[in-house]
């Protein structure tokens, strides 16, 4: 497997991703698991990929790290793995699904809501689900939707928000929250790994009144489990074409 995150320049997300992987391990020991960053880190998922085909790996999964399908999943990693196979025509190559949506993340946010002292469900909490935001509409409807599936769960009401390039903000979601009357608006990070986005959503979500922020969802259980399952379905994908192909 070859895990590709978006990449960025604060040291805590590749530590972050690090740690993701290590528990990715632990669910599958013996499957040989390589970190990879589209930008800001080494090494890219280019030299990774070369790296394996120069060791004699014959084939690879290629898995993004990502929370939704975007720009980097429709474009940036399709072009990389277009330049590895005209260098490489040998390894064969399978990428695997963006992690979300996927109710296991789902858990993961109400796991880390529960670190950040907030009860799963609460029926006195709203909830602003804060995603990075994209330039993608299909990207953003993911969360919007993400977060209407998510009121059924308990809470008093769930909304989106977007850290860029969409609205609203966190802080005027948290601020319209609290004008319609919850007691009480918690903001759930939709991001894998802390850096200038998560660090940003923090601060202004807590100067416009958010009573609990909760932290990235990192190496929770539910992430490293989708993770392993979203491998285990590029591998029966694969299975399932051979077979058809085998049929014709």
């Amino acid at each position: 497997m070859v895990a590709v995150a978006h990449g960025s320049r604060d040291p805590r997300a590749a530590a972050t991703v690090t740690g993701l992987l290590a528990a990715v391990r632990a669910l599958r020991p013996g499957l040989p698991v390589q970190a990879s960053f589209l930008d800001h880190a080494p090494p890219s998922p280019d030299r990774a990929l070369d790296a394996l085909a120069g060791d004699g790996a014959a084939a690879a999964v290629v898995l993004p790290l990502l929370l939704t399908a975007a720009y980097h999943s429709k474009t940036d990693l399709p072009g990389v793995l277009n330049r590895v196979r005209a260098r490489r025509p040998r390894l064969a190559l399978r990428t695997a699904a963006t992690l979300g949506p996927h109710p296991l993340l789902t858990g993961a946010l109400e796991r880390r809501l529960a670190e950040a002292g907030v009860e799963p469900g609460d029926p006195d909490t709203a909830v602003v689900l804060v995603a990075a935001g994209s330039s993608d509409d299909s990207a953003n409807a993911t969360i919007w939707r993400l977060a209407r599936e998510w009121r059924s769960r308990g809470w008093r009401g769930v909304v989106p928000a977007f850290a860029s390039a969409s609205r609203p903000t966190p802080a005027e979601a948290v601020a319209a929250l609290r004008d319609a009357g919850a007691p009480r608006v918690a903001v759930a990070s939709y991001f894998l790994a802390p850096g200038h986005f998560a660090d940003k959503v923090r601060a202004e979500s807590l100067d416009a009144g958010a009573f609990a922020v909760s932290p990235v969802l990192g190496a929770a259980p539910e992430v490293a489990e989708l993770v392993v399952r979203r491998y285990d379905e590029a591998l029966a994908d694969r299975v399932a074409e051979g077979r058809t192909a085998t049929a014709v």
